[in-house]
C-alpha cells in the first residue's frame, strides 16, 4: 500500500525553502516503523542562509522592536499555540513515539512559557550605578547577544525548543534551530505558527537535515554569538569546543544519571508513584529520568515489591491511544543502546527482576519497563546514562553513604529525596550535587524556575530569569554631566 507522506519545507527568513541541493529525507513513526513525513535534507549552505536571515532580523525590524512590542508578538504566538495544542501533540507523538497524554501536557504548557517570558520582555531594565565622581551618570543596559544557534534532541523536541525560544525572544535575539534528524516536524510546525502570529522574517529559522555537518556548521558559524544545545555530554563537549573557536557563548543542557534517595520514614506508596513517574514516563527518554533508586536497606524489599507489582501492570501500546501508559523508544539506535546496557549489566552480575527486553506481542521499538537489582555503584549501569526505561536499584545504610552514592557519577542534573523528616530533607538536598532537587516529588518544571545541571550535565540555565540572562550582554554607559573633558596631555 502506498502512503502519501506529509511534506514540509525549512523556514529561512521569509521563505519556505528546500535544501540548497534539493535533497529530502523521510522521518519514521517509531510505533508503525513506517515513514510518515518528508523534509529537506539540508547542509552547511542552508545554515549560511539561515544565519544571514537571522542577522538581517537583528539589524532590521526585530532588532528595533521594544520589549513591549516583543511581548505583544509573544502573547499572540501563545494564543495560536494554545489553539493548536492538540494538533501539535499529535505531530510530536507521531514523530517520536511519545504518549499522547505526555505530548498533550507539554503542548498545553507551551503558551505558559511564552506568556511568562512575555512578561519579562518589557522589564529588562538596567541599573543606575553610584559614581565616584558626581559629574558622571553611570547606568547599565541589557542588550540581546545576537543570533542564537540551537540544536534540539528528539525526546521532547517542541518543549526543549520552547525552553530556548521563549527567553531569547524576550531578550530580543533571533534563532536558527537545527532539530534532531529523527524529529524535525514540530519545529517546522512551530515556525508555521510563528509566521501566522506575525513574528518578523528571520526571527525563527529552522534548518533540517541528517548530516552531522549541519550541526557543526551551525556551531562554528562566526555569525552565531550563542549556542544552546541539549544532548549528550560527548556531543556537548564538541559543541563547546566548536563555539569557543570563535568565542561564542554556550548553554549546555546535557545528560543525567539522577538518583531518587529513599529513607525509611518515607510514604512508600508515594515513593513508588514518584519512582514510576521518574523513570518510566516518556519510556525513560528524559534527561532527568530518575534512573537510580537509592533506597535504605530497611525498606528496600517493601519498596521493590510494590515497584515490581506496579511495573508489571504498565500498559504498553500505541502512543496515540489515551489508554497506553508507555510507548516505544524513539528509534532503532536507541533500542540497541538500551538493550546493550541491560545485557552488560546482567553479565556483570546484576539481576533483572522485571523486563530486560522487547515485548514480543508489540515488536518494533518497544522495550519493557525494566527493574535491575544487585547493582553496585561502580557498575556501568549505575554510572552511565541509558536513556530508556531501566531502573537500577542500589541500597544504603547511612545518610552519608546515600549522599556518596547519589553524588558518585560524573553527572549533576537532578535528584529526588524521599523522607518525612523535614530537617533531613533539606540537609540532604543541600548536599546533593545537582542543579534540580525535588523533595517528596519528582520531575516538576515551571517557566519561572531555573533548570540546568552541573558537571557533565552541562552549564547555564533554561527557564526563569536566569534563562534571559543567558541571552543578554550587559553594557555600562558613562555620561559626563559637567562637560569638563580635559586635554589628556595637560596637567592643569
Amino acid at each position: 500500500m502506498t502512503t502519501t507522506l506529509a511534506e514540509y519545507r525549512m523556514r529561512i527568513g521569509a521563505t519556505w525553502a528546500e535544501a540548497a541541493d534539493g535533497r529530502r529525507y523521510d522521518t519514521v513513526n517509531p510505533f508503525t516503523g513506517r515513514a510518515w513525513a518528508s523534509v529537506p535534507d539540508g547542509g552547511p549552505e542552508d545554515v549560511d542562509r539561515a544565519v544571514e536571515a537571522a542577522t538581517a532580523a537583528m539589524t532590521g525590524e526585530w532588532g528595533r522592536a521594544t520589549g513591549f512590542e516583543r511581548a505583544r508578538l509573544m502573547r499572540r504566538l501563545a494564543d495560536v499555540l494554545e489553539r493548536d495544542a492538540d494538533e501539535l501533540a499529535r505531530l510530536e507523538s507521531t514523530d517520536n513515539g511519545k504518549l499522547i497524554r505526555e505530548t498533550s501536557g507539554q503542548a498545553k504548557a507551551l503558551p505558559e512559557w511564552l506568556r511568562y517570558f512575555a512578561g519579562v520582555a518589557d522589564k529588562l531594565q538596567g541599573d543606575v550605578i553610584p559614581a565616584q565622581n558626581p559629574d558622571f551618570l553611570i547606568y547599565t543596559r541589557h542588550e540581546p547577544v545576537g543570533v542564537v544557534g540551537a540544536i534540539v534532541p528528539w525526546n521532547s523536541p517542541l518543549s526543549l525548543l520552547m525552553w530556548k525560544f521563549a527567553p531569547l525572544l524576550a531578550a530580543g535575539c533571533a534563532l536558527v534551530v537545527k532539530p534532531s534528524e529523527y524529529t524535525p516536524v514540530t519545529a517546522l510546525a512551530l515556525a508555521e505558527r510563528a509566521v501566522e502570529a506575525g513574528l518578523p522574517p528571520g526571527v525563527l529559522n529552522v534548518v533540517t537535515g541528517q548530516s552531522a555537518d549541519l550541526g557543526r556548521a551551525l556551531v562554528a558559524h562566526p555569525g552565531v554569538r550563542q549556542v544552546a544545545f541539549t544532548g549528550s555530554p560527548e556531543v556537548g563537549i564538541k559543541v563547546a569546543q566548536g563555539a569557543a573557536a570563535h568565542l561564542a557563548r554556550t548553554t549546555l543542557e546535557l545528560g543525567g544519571k539522577s538518583a531518587q534517595v529513599v529513607f525509611p520514614d518515607s510514604d512508600l506508596d508515594a515513593v513508588v508513584d514518584g519512582v514510576i513517574a521518574g523513570i518510566f514516563a516518556a519510556s525513560g527518554q528524559t534527561c532527568v529520568a530518575g534512573s537510580r533508586l537509592v533506597v535504605h536497606e530497611e525498606v528496600e524489599q517493601p519498596v521493590l515489591d510494590r515497584l515490581v507489582e506496579r511495573t508489571r501492570a504498565i500498559k504498553l501500546g500505541d502512543p496515540l491511544d489515551p489508554a497506553s501508559e508507555m510507548g516505544p523508544l524513539a528509534n532503532e539506535t536507541q533500542l540497541k543502546t538500551v538493550t546493550g546496557f541491560v545485557e552488560r549489566a546482567a553479565a556483570e552480575g546484576a539481576r533483572i527482576v522485571h523486563g530486560g527486553g522487547g515485548d514480543p506481542a508489540l515488536g518494533g521499538m518497544f522495550y519493557l519497563p525494566t527493574v535491575v537489582t544487585g547493582v553496585r555503584p561502580d557498575m556501568e549501569i549505575a554510572q552511565e546514562e541509558i536513556f530508556g526505561p531501566v531502573l537500577s536499584v542500589l541500597r544504603f545504610r547511612t545518610e552519608d553513604e546515600a549522599v556518596r552514592i547519589a553524588n558518585g557519577t560524573r553527572y549533576g542534573l537532578g535528584a529526588g529525596v524521599w523522607t518525612n523528616d523535614v530537617r533531613r530533607a533539606h540537609r540532604v538536598a543541600h548536599r546533593l550535587r545537582a542543579g534540580n532537587v525535588w523533595i517528596n516529588a519528582y520531575r516538576m518544571v515551571a517557566p519561572n524556575v531555573p533548570f540546568g545541571g552541573n558537571g557533565h550535565s552541562g552549564w547555564g540555565r533554561e527557564s526563569g530569569m536566569d534563562a534571559v540572562r543567558e541571552y543578554t550582554d550587559t553594557k555600562a554607559v558613562w555620561v559626563d554631566l559637567a562637560g569638563n573633558a580635559r586635554d589628556p596631555f595637560r596637567l592643569n
